[in-house]
C-alpha cells in the first residue's frame, strides 16, 4: 500500500509566482527533500496546476504546458500549447484555466480551446470518439470566462452575453440545473469547480449583500447563507477543494470555510457540519495586515483504496 500510495502522490506540485515573472516549483516527484526547482520560462502572468498537468501563460500571450495528456512521451517537459492550434491567427491566449486532466486555452479573440483527456466529455465532444488529444482543439466561439478547477472533470463557458454553458462529468448534478440559463438573476463574477460540485458568485447589485454565492453537486442547487456574510462585506474570492471543501476570502480580511473537514483541510483541526459555513482564524505569523488583497486557493484530496 505504501508504494501505491507514493506512485499516486506523484502527480501534485506547487508553483510559486514571482512579481517580477519568475517561478520557483516543487515537486515530490523530482525531489523527496522538497528543494525547489526554478522553472525556465521568463515574464510569466499566470499559472495554474491541475492534478495531472501544469500550465503557464506568458505575457506575450504563449502557454507552456507539461503533463501526462499534454506530452505522454515527455510529461516533466513544458511545450508550448499555443503554437499548436492550427489557426496562426489565433494564437495569443488571454487565459488558461487547468481542469483535472484538461487544460483550456481562451483566446484573445475570444475562442476556447481544450486539450488533455477527454474521458468524460470535458473537452465538449463525445468521449467514444474522442478520448483525449494533444493538440488543442476548439471547443466553443464567443467566449468572455472559462471556468474549471484543479480536480474537476467539468468546465464552464460564458459568453459575452452572460449565457452560461457546461460540459463535462455530471454526476452529481455538479454542473448545475438541466437548464444552465436558469440560474439567479446577476452577472456571473467567478465559478469554482471541485471534482463533484461547483460553486458560482452571482453579483446583483439590487440585494444585500450584493454577491451570493450558490452552490451544486453533491447537494442539491441552492444558496450559501450564513451570518457571517454582512451586507456591507463582499465576497473577493472563493476556492474550491478537490472533494468537499473550500475557503472565501472578503473584503473585511475575513477567512471563511466551509464543507468536509475531515483532513483538517479548514485549518480548524475539528470535523465540522459541511452546511455550516465557519471564519477560520489565521495564525499571527510575520506581519498583522489586511489580508483582502491576497489570493486563496484549495488543493485537491482523493481517496486511494
Amino acid at each position: 500500500m505504501k508504494n501505491k500510495l507514493n506512485k499516486f502522490h506523484q502527480n501534485f506540485s506547487t508553483i510559486f509566482l514571482f512579481k517580477n515573472g519568475k517561478a520557483i516549483e516543487y515537486s515530490n516527484e523530482d525531489d523527496l527533500n522538497q528543494n525547489p526547482q526554478k522553472i525556465q520560462i521568463e515574464n510569466i502572468q499566470k499559472v495554474t496546476v491541475g492534478f495531472r498537468n501544469e500550465a503557464i501563460l506568458t505575457i506575450e500571450g504563449n502557454v507552456f504546458a507539461k503533463g501526462k495528456y499534454i506530452n505522454p512521451n515527455n510529461p516533466k517537459e513544458f511545450i508550448n500549447i499555443s503554437s499548436l492550434i492550427e489557426d496562426k491567427n489565433d494564437r495569443i491566449i488571454q487565459d488558461v484555466v487547468s481542469g483535472d486532466s484538461s487544460i483550456y486555452l481562451l483566446t484573445s479573440n475570444q475562442n476556447v480551446y481544450g486539450i488533455g483527456s477527454n474521458e468524460y466529455g470535458q473537452l465538449g465532444f463525445d468521449s467514444k470518439t474522442l478520448k483525449e488529444t494533444q493538440k488543442p482543439i476548439l471547443m466553443m466561439k464567443n467566449v468572455s470566462k472559462i471556468f474549471s478547477g484543479n480536480s474537476s472533470y467539468h468546465v464552464f463557458l460564458l459568453n459575452s452575453n452572460q449565457e452560461l454553458f457546461g460540459c463535462g462529468n455530471n454526476r452529481w448534478g455538479q454542473l448545475g440545473l438541466t437548464k444552465i440559463q436558469n440560474i439567479p438573476k446577476g452577472k456571473i463574477i467567478d465559478i469554482q469547480c471541485g471534482y463533484g460540485h461547483s460553486i458560482m458568485m452571482i453579483e446583483n447589485e439590487n440585494q444585500n449583500p450584493k454577491r451570493k454565492l450558490y452552490s451544486c453537486g453533491y447537494w442539491e442547487f441552492t444558496e450559501i447563507k450564513s451570518s457571517l456574510f454582512e451586507n456591507d462585506d463582499i465576497i473577493l474570492e472563493i476556492s474550491v477543494g478537490g472533494n468537499t471543501h473550500a475557503l472565501i476570502l472578503t473584503s473585511k480580511s475575513k477567512l471563511i470555510g466551509f464543507e468536509d473537514n475531515a483532513f483538517s483541510q479548514l485549518g480548524t483541526g475539528d470535523i465540522n457540519d459541511p452546511s455550516i459555513p465557519i471564519q477560520i482564524e489565521l495564525p499571527k505569523l510575520r506581519f498583522n495586515e489586511d489580508i483582502s488583497n491576497y489570493h486563496i486557493s484549495c488543493g485537491a484530496f482523493f481517496f486511494q483504496s
